[in-house]
């Protein structure tokens, strides 16, 4: 058996606030409960959740722990009665509802993945939240087709190079959005047919010219406020747009004769919040559908800095100031 120490280091936060809210403190090592297995961490994705979460912003789920983290990869090092699909020593990466920033974490065992073919451990931690995320809403949600046109905004986070990637490979063509030259080309790199440059170009005019007017079928926002009432416009008769964030405001004047006229759909959806048997359902959608991406070269993860867990303040402010191209991890 694997040497489980009593206690682990772990980011706390003690008091919402800045980056520098973040705390690294000692918690008791979790013991697996039915249905769970307990993960020695390797490494953890940074999300914007977790800034959320750590402003006092995001509520946790009744049950979900105080420690900050939506995503991890590392070793299963203890299983909880009635497990059955991994055994101690397995490398996994794992969809959490938080507990990512520290050495050890418990997950309900359907939440756990097979590592992605060719992705390594360490790599790993920053895929499962961007892949489940962009899956359920893109292709479960917003029911993207080959062949329809396809926008995200903000191509060079984490789920705009996942939703990127994705797109391309089920057979869309993609535009994607980035707030300077480097990060239009860096979304073109990714796959985009078309990258563009927010603070110099109006993305619905190059939506419009890129599709000959027709207009685009699937939108991924994660900015919301004075975008919607553009993309509503943006969007080809039955259009879908779709939110998984909502950092440019949440209260918008719009015209919704447009989503009427041109039988639009208007969505969105969170993931931590989901049951166990959803999540479930999202993950082995993954194992099978999306991880053969990866073996083939049509899907493969942008990690753009990792830093040590204790260092995880700077991490959050990086990840403020959106100068990022991919992920930002922590490694335990």
């Amino acid at each position: 058996m694997p040497n489980i120490p009593s206690e682990m280091n772990a980011i706390e936060v003690p008091t919402p606030g800045g980056p520098n809210s973040l705390h690294i403190g000692k918690r008791p090592v979790p013991e697996p409960a039915k249905g769970e297995v307990l993960v020695r961490i390797k490494a953890a994705g940074v999300n914007r959740a977790d800034v959320l979460q750590r402003q006092g912003l995001y509520p946790m789920p009744p049950g979900a722990t105080d420690i900050p983290g939506l995503e991890a990869s590392g070793e299963i090092v203890a299983l909880g009665p009635e497990t059955s699909r991994f055994q101690v020593g397995d490398e996994v990466c794992a969809l959490l509802s938080g507990g990512g920033y520290a050495e050890f974490v418990n997950v309900p065992e359907p939440q756990c993945m097979a590592l992605p073919p060719t992705v390594d451990l360490a790599t790993a931690g920053g895929v499962p939240e961007t892949f489940c995320t962009v899956w359920t809403n893109v292709f479960e949600r917003s029911r993207l087709a080959p062949g329809e046109a396809f926008m995200v905004q903000g191509g060079t986070s984490g789920i705009g190079y996942t939703a990127i990637q994705l797109a391309k490979a089920f057979g869309s063509p993609v535009l994607a959005t980035g707030g300077s030259d480097e990060k239009a080309r860096a979304c073109e790199s990714f796959g985009a047919d078309r990258g563009i440059n927010y603070t110099t170009e109006d993305f619905v005019k190059v939506g419009m010219d890129f599709t000959d007017g027709r207009g685009v079928d699937v939108i991924l926002d994660m900015v919301g406020g004075d975008y919607i009432p553009r993309q509503l416009e943006l969007l080809a008769r039955e259009g879908r747009l779709c939110f998984v964030a909502l950092m440019g405001g949440t209260v918008v004047e719009a015209d919704f004769g447009l989503i009427h006229r041109k039988h639009l759909t208007v969505t969105g959806s969170t993931l931590r919040s989901r049951t166990i048997e959803q999540k479930a359902g999202i993950c082995r959608a993954l194992e099978e559908k999306v991880w053969p991406l990866f073996k083939s070269g049509a899907c493969w993860p942008v990690v753009h800095t990792t830093f040590p867990l204790d260092q995880a303040a700077d991490a959050h402010a990086l990840m403020e100031s959106s100068q990022h191209i991919g992920k930002i991890m922590l490694e335990t």
